[in-house]
C-alpha cells in the first residue's frame, strides 16, 4: 500500500509540475510576443497615425478610416446583439419551462459559440445580402442598395456571432441571483416583470455588462466573418452620410456603404502589401492599437464588474 501511495504521489507531483512548466512556457511566449509588438509598434503611435488615412499604396499614412470603420461596426453590432441577447436570456431564465425544446435551445446556443467564425461570414453573405438585402431592394425598388456587401450586413453578422456570448453571460448572471430574493419580491405583491426589473436585473447587471464588453472585444478582433460583407481593401473615405433637417445637417454612419476594418487592415498589410518591408512598422503599429483596444475593453469590464458588485455589497 505504501509503495502504491508513493507511486501515486510521484505521478501526481509529476503531472502538476508538468502543467506548471507548460503554463510558464505559454506565459513566456505570450510576453515575448506582446513585447515584440510593443517594441516594434510603439514608435508608430502618434496623432497622425491614429487619425490619418493610408497613403502611397498603404505604405505610409495612418489607420484612421480603419479605426472609424471598426467603431461604426461595433456600435451597430452592440445595438443589435445586446438587446436581443439580454431579452432572450431573460425569457430562458425567467419564463421558459424546463422542457425538451428548452434544452435544445440551450444546447444550440452553447454550440453556436464553437462554430468557426468563417461559417458566420458565409451565413451573412447568403442570408443577409443575397436573401434579405435583395428582397429589400425588390420591395423598396431601390436598385442595388441593400443587396450588396455593406456595413449593415457586416454588423448584423458579427451580432449573430457574439449573440451566444451575450446570452450565456446574461443567463449566468440571472441564475446567480438567489431565489429567495425573487420570493421576497413576490411576497410583497410584485408581479413577475416588476421582480425582474427591480430585483433581478439590478443584481445581474455586473455580469451582463461584463459579458457584453467581452462580446464586443471578441467582435472587434474578428476578421473572417467580414471578408465577404463589405470590408474594403482601401477606402480612405469614411462611411458617413449627412442627415439634414431643414438647414441643419447631422453626420451619421451610413450603413449601406463599404468600410475599412482594423483587423482586416492588418491582414491586408501582412499578406498583400506591395512593399512588405516598408509596411512592417505599420503592421506592428496597427496590431498594437488593436491589442490595446481589446485589453482596454477587458479592463473596462473588470472595473465595471467590480464597481457594480461593490455597490451591491458583494465580494
Amino acid at each position: 500500500m505504501d509503495i502504491q501511495k508513493k507511486q501515486k504521489d510521484i505521478l501526481g507531483s509529476l503531472f502538476i509540475n508538468s502543467i506548471r512548466v507548460l503554463f510558464a512556457i505559454l506565459v513566456i511566449v505570450l510576453f515575448l510576443l506582446i513585447g515584440k509588438i510593443v517594441l516594434e509598434g510603439i514608435g508608430m503611435i502618434s496623432f497622425e497615425f491614429i487619425f490619418d488615412e493610408p497613403k502611397n499604396n498603404m505604405t505610409e499614412g495612418g489607420i484612421g478610416p480603419a479605426i472609424f470603420g471598426t467603431i461604426a461596426v461595433t456600435i451597430i453590432m452592440v445595438a443589435m446583439a445586446v438587446p436581443l441577447g439580454v431579452f432572450s436570456a431573460i425569457y430562458l431564465s425567467e419564463y421558459a419551462k424546463d422542457s425538451f425544446f428548452y434544452r435544445i435551445i440551450r444546447t444550440s446556443i452553447n454550440n453556436l459559440a464553437g462554430i468557426p467564425s468563417i461559417v458566420f461570414g458565409l451565413f451573412g453573405l447568403g442570408f443577409f445580402i443575397l436573401f434579405v438585402g435583395k428582397n429589400l431592394d425588390n420591395v423598396l425598388e431601390t436598385g442595388l442598395l441593400f443587396g450588396q456587401p455593406a456595413l449593415l450586413w457586416a454588423s448584423s453578422t458579427l451580432a449573430v456571432l457574439v449573440l451566444p456570448i451575450v446570452i450565456v453571460s446574461t443567463l449566468e448572471a440571472l441564475t446567480s441571483v438567489p431565489k429567495s430574493h425573487r420570493d421576497a419580491s413576490y411576497g410583497m405583491g410584485a408581479s413577475k416583470w416588476q421582480t425582474i426589473k427591480n430585483v433581478v436585473l439590478p443584481q445581474a447587471r455586473p455580469g451582463i455588462l461584463t459579458g457584453t464588453i467581452l462580446a464586443v472585444s471578441r467582435g472587434v478582433g474578428e476578421t473572417a466573418p467580414i471578408l465577404f460583407l463589405g470590408c474594403a481593401f482601401f477606402l480612405p473615405n469614411l462611411p458617413i452620410v449627412d442627415l439634414c433637417i431643414g438647414d441643419y445637417c447631422i453626420p451619421m454612419i451610413n450603413p449601406t456603404e463599404q468600410f475599412m476594418y482594423l483587423a482586416y487592415h492588418i491582414f491586408i498589410l501582412a499578406t498583400q502589401s506591395s512593399n512588405p518591408t516598408k509596411t512592417l512598422p505599420l503592421q506592428y503599429g496597427a496590431t498594437l492599437v488593436l491589442i490595446g483596444l481589446t485589453i482596454l475593453l477587458n479592463i473596462t469590464a473588470i472595473i465595471f464588474r467590480y464597481k457594480f458588485r461593490k455597490s451591491l455589497g458583494r465580494n
